[in-house]
């Protein structure tokens, strides 16, 4: 016999599939989307101080170096803290140590608390002052205070926040931020800078706030450096809400077992009426027994008759 003759139509084989899949039973169906649901859903949170992407140009743009660093940048799920005061980059200074960060205070912290539900991310920065290189004596930006909160918790709305406190000086001009849009500062012969301030975003999982961020086009005349552009970020948290806790379920109250006295009856009708066991007996007894008087009364007539 010819094996094609056991070959099944592709649309036979899928509906054999499908009720395989009925034969392995609703409940087993319900777990797998179950489980695959809760693999997706994890708390985050992630802060950091300072995050730059920077690309300097040394020596007429012969030698490009990117300027990647970042300060005091943590994540959880663990909880996590940092507070380093300084940033510290090698190679762009001849062959010295540049510090492109230092401040006073510098704190970023993450937190996810599975058991609650609760995702935080929280940054402080300030008295800080940021140096790009080829401009050793004069700051791109000095604050006084920048704040940013990112909390997310099951079941509400994820809140983000930014505060800048104090003045703001970018390439040695005091500046006067707004939350209406960003600034530009402009230096012949140095550069140009733009402020973006108080950035918050929020969905109905997550959240995001950054404190300030930078754009920056450095070009100083007759310096080392040809040119240094890119961004710089100050003070960012971020989170991801958890899933909610589980909710241990109530047990169902059991019933109290019925006790009864000891010796009585077995049966409620015999209860209430005061009868036992051997009522059926001792009536039965009864009933014989004024039958058998009854026949002796009359025996005892007939014999006096």
């Amino acid at each position: 016999m010819n094996a094609n003759n056991f070959r099944l139509p592709a649309r036979r084989l899928a509906v054999v599939a499908a009720a395989t899949a009925l034969a392995a039973g609703p409940a087993s169906l319900a777990h797998a989307t179950e489980d695959q649901g809760q693999g997706q859903a994890q708390g985050r949170a992630s802060a950091v101080v300072l995050r730059t992407g920077l690309d300097v140009s040394l020596l007429n743009k012969s030698v490009n170096v990117p300027l990647a660093v970042t300060l005091n940048e943590v994540r959880a799920p663990e909880s996590a803290e940092q507070t380093a005061l300084t940033a510290k980059l090698d190679g762009v200074d001849g062959g010295r140590p540049f510090t492109v960060l230092g401040a006073e205070v510098a704190e970023a912290k993450a937190t996810v608390e599975e058991s609650k539900g609760r995702a935080e991310a929280t940054t402080t920065l300030a008295h800080a002052k940021l140096h790009v290189p080829g401009l050793p004596l004069l700051s791109l930006i000095e604050v006084e205070q920048v704040t940013s909160k990112a909390i997310c918790v099951a079941g509400e709305k994820p809140v983000a926040s930014a505060n800048l406190m104090g003045a703001v000086t970018a390439l040695g001009k005091k500046v006067t931020l707004t939350p209406s849009g960003p600034v530009e500062v402009k230096v012949p012969g140095v550069g140009e800078v733009r402020l973006d301030i108080s950035q918050t975003e929020t969905t109905t999982r997550t959240a995001a706030a950054t404190a300030l961020e930078l754009t920056v086009s450095v070009n100083p005349l007759n310096l080392n450096v040809a040119e240094v552009e890119g961004t710089v970020t100050l003070a960012k948290a971020t989170c991801e809400t958890p899933p909610a806790p589980p909710t241990s379920p109530a047990s169902p109250t059991t019933p109290a077992p019925e006790v009864k006295p000891q010796g009585a009856p077995a049966e409620a009708g015999l209860a209430e009426t005061g009868a036992g066991s051997l009522t059926p007996y001792l009536a039965g007894g009864a009933v014989a027994l004024l039958a058998a008087g009854a026949g002796a009364v009359a025996l005892a007539r007939r014999g006096k008759n």
